[in-house]
């Protein structure tokens, strides 16, 4: 019953940046965290950052590492994905999931897992 919506996409110019976020409502397991992932035109889904539920440590991929930021306020039961110096091939539909994250690992995906919507990032000049 884990439900996940994204928000904060739209466009903009190369250099820019963008903050999305993911509202989580619903039970999740202790050893899921949250995860974000893209998906771009003509391309498959991929990875982009993850933060675990257990310690907070993070998973970065190669291509976002340095660019990007992800965190949690677990107040507002929600995660954060702090976008900047994007590039235009960081457009895509961006994604959140529960994810088995691991900062050595990366993220894991399993069929049980929940997903949002998607938000559109845009980047153009």
């Amino acid at each position: 019953q884990v439900q996940l919506v994204e928000s904060g996409g739209g466009l903009v110019q190369p250099g820019g940046s963008l903050r999305l976020s993911c509202a989580v409502s619903g039970f999740t397991p202790d050893y899921y965290g949250i995860g974000w992932l893209r998906q771009a035109p003509g391309k498959e889904r991929e990875g982009v950052s993850c933060i675990s539920s257990s310690d907070g440590s993070t998973y970065y991929a190669d291509s976002v590492k340095g660019r990007f930021t992800i965190s949690r306020d677990n107040a507002k039961n929600t995660v954060y994905l702090q976008m900047n110096s994007l590039k235009p091939e960081d457009t895509a539909v961006f994604y959140c999931a529960t994810v088995t994250c691991s900062s050595t690992y990366g993220l894991l995906v399993q069929a049980s897992d929940a997903w949002g919507q998607g938000t559109l990032v845009t980047v153009s000049s």
